[in-house]
């Protein structure tokens, strides 16, 4: 399948985009592509800090929430990263232009919102990262995180 720029699917803009191309998007499961920038944000003396790996995982479930709403016909809302109760790296870093694959898979969505993935990150096919991700992807979006009472 052919998808649409990233940022057609995640809020994130600018430096902030860690994520460089959506790969696959089924109902419960995304795989996206990072290519370690020698120019980004977190990159100091050619390599990106393995604990960024958190970021591209959460923002590859941001990409596939982005995708299930447009094919729904919707557009891509805002979410939260809660948490991870256990990331475990097998190194202490990202080199510069190694290409990453960042794999998740949905445990659970509940219909309030809260869910859970399973994700992974894979260099030259072996995982170097893996993690479980609580998010949270409230209903009314942008306009929950910017609202004083989001119940009323």
């Amino acid at each position: 399948m052919d998808f649409m720029p990233i940022e057609a699917y995640v809020p994130h803009r600018s430096s902030m985009l860690l994520i460089h191309r959506l790969i696959e998007a089924g109902d419960t499961h995304a795989v996206a592509e990072v290519v370690v920038p020698a120019d980004g944000l977190f990159t100091r003396d050619g390599v990106v800090p393995a604990w960024v790996g958190i970021e591209y995982m959460a923002q590859t479930i941001a990409a596939w929430s982005g995708a299930r709403h447009r094919r729904a016909g919707g557009e891509p809302r805002p979410g939260m990263l809660l948490g991870t109760r256990r990331y475990d790296a097998l190194g202490a870093d990202f080199p510069v232009g190694a290409s990453l694959r960042v794999e998740v898979s949905q445990e659970f969505i509940g219909a309030n919102g809260l869910g859970m993935f399973d994700c992974r990150i894979l260099k030259d096919g072996e995982p170097v990262a893996t993690a479980r991700l609580s998010i949270y992807e409230p209903d009314k979006g942008i306009a929950f995180i910017h609202s004083e009472n989001p119940h009323g």
